[in-house]
């Protein structure tokens, strides 16, 4: 379903760039690790509320209680699958998911494109770089090419700890050679604490800059957060702090911390689930798992981009807002839970 919905959404840009069946058999085998991470959670719902309703819809759950049975007795087989998933869900998302993701862009981008094969790193162009840098410095670079190592188009801005710019330089070309960065027809600019110009602007037709950054580390902060894996998350946000860029700061962590509560939904989505499935009665089950897996999942993904929204905004601490809405659910399923009769 999930294919299909898509294909169709997307098949006026197919039939538009004669897309060949190869490349879209390619482009959704890539998906399958994205699309498995975001249906899990709905699917382990879905295959909750219909097993545990169809048993209480039989008479089953009320055997098992009269039996001396509690409910998390009951559902232990459930909860112990729903924490395996989410740790498997974890696995793929941090080792899978982020080069499916570059992957899945770049088919995408050949698919754009009407290419036979897409373009390697050696003819690659990257435009409009922008980096958070060591030593409190922000770069805009217009054009880098990785293959050779040079950029052009470059203005570099340095801030003092008050994050007051006392620096700019720029440049019209840049190349990395021997371990340092050679610019050529740049000028530069001092500044004093309130944003004036100390002196006259220095122009040199060639000059060796001081810069530690080397063109991977400028190739691997190009990338999205979400295309990267913790580990490489951790590091860019680490050599963000030196920057104090205190906001975009804030965003990577609430995305750092995502990366380790969003798997646990399938767990914690199951735990909604189940009274849910205990409290319907003789009825078609199948239908009344649907509709409720609707409900329920629309209800926690509102909660949950509010609290996401919320962290974004700086009103709740990155870590808060990646578990706020896990612990309101869960707090909620297991009251659920101990009030049942």
């Amino acid at each position: 379903m999930y294919v299909i919905i898509d294909l169709l959404s997307h098949l006026e840009d197919v039939l538009k760039h004669q897309v060949s069946f190869y490349i879209l058999i390619q482009y959704y085998m890539s998906y399958l690790p994205i699309m498995f991470v975001q249906v899990a959670p709905f699917a382990c719902l879905l295959s909750t509320l219909y097993t545990l309703g169809k048993l209480n819809q039989d008479n089953e759950i009320i055997a098992m209680r009269s039996a001396g049975l509690s409910i998390f007795q009951i559902t232990k087989t459930i909860i112990i699958f729903g924490m395996l998933i989410s740790l498997f869900i974890f696995w793929v998302g941090d080792k899978i998911v982020p080069g499916s993701l570059v992957l899945t862009q770049r088919i995408k981008s050949q698919m754009e494109e009407g290419t036979k094969r897409a373009k390697g790193k050696e003819q690659e162009t990257i435009t409009n770089l922008t980096m958070y840098g060591l030593k409190n410095r922000l770069f805009f670079i217009n054009k880098f090419y990785p293959a050779s190592s040079t950029m052009e188009g470059i203005t570099i801005l340095e801030h003092d700890e008050h994050q007051n710019i006392s620096k700019k330089i720029a440049a019209n070309k840049g190349v990395y050679t021997d371990g340092l960065w050679k610019f050529y027809r740049c000028i530069t600019y001092n500044f004093d604490q309130n944003g004036q110009i100390l002196q006259e602007p220095q122009y040199s037709e060639e000059e060796i800059m001081i810069i530690p950054e080397t063109p991977q580390d400028f190739i691997n902060q190009r990338q999205r957060p979400d295309f990267m894996s913790i580990a490489q998350l951790e590091d860019y946000i680490w050599k963000l702090s030196r920057s104090g860029a205190s906001t975009v700061i804030r965003g990577l962590k609430l995305d750092l911390y995502q990366r380790f509560t969003s798997p646990f939904t399938s767990l914690i989505i199951i735990l909604l689930g189940i009274p849910f499935s205990l409290i319907m009665r003789r009825r078609a089950t199948g239908l009344s798992s649907i509709g409720i897996s609707i409900m329920v999942g629309f209800l926690y993904y509102i909660l949950e981009a509010v609290s996401i929204a919320l962290g974004r905004g700086g009103i709740l601490p990155p870590m808060l807002a990646a578990s706020l809405s896990h612990i309101i659910a869960l707090l909620f399923g297991l009251h659920l839970i101990d009030t049942l009769p």
